[in-house]
């Protein structure tokens, strides 16, 4: 796959059930952070928010979000329920994509990343 010139491009190289897979995700963090930018950063799309603050691309079998909070309390046994190491989700391309826990994952993503901006005096 060619170096897509921003998110359009990127979902516009895949088949058309997983762009609407793609595009579900990418509203769902638009939603959740709506003073986000958008960018491609490693080929991938990334959202970003005083720094990054969450990625997601479409695989043969799944779609993986990065990163994802594995280890917080909040989160672990829900996520615990999907693949992925510690700091990916990878979401099946044959259920529904888990919006609410996006959402979350998002949410949390923003308030972690202005802490840490705040505390480099940004």
């Amino acid at each position: 796959m060619k170096t897509p010139k921003d998110i359009d491009d990127y979902i516009a190289g895949f088949p058309v059930e997983v762009q609407k897979l793609l595009e579900t995700i990418r509203k769902t963090i638009q939603k959740a952070a709506p003073g986000a930018g958008e960018a491609i950063k490693y080929q991938i799309p990334t959202f970003t928010l005083t720094g990054n603050l969450i990625s997601f691309a479409a695989y043969k079998n799944h779609i993986g979000v990065y990163p994802a909070p594995r280890e917080v309390p909040e989160f672990k046994k829900e996520l615990a329920a999907y693949k992925g190491n510690k700091s990916t989700l990878q979401l099946p391309l044959d259920k529904p994509i888990p919006v609410d826990l996006i959402s979350r994952i998002v949410k949390y993503q923003a308030r972690r990343t202005q802490k840490q901006a705040a505390a480099k005096g940004k």
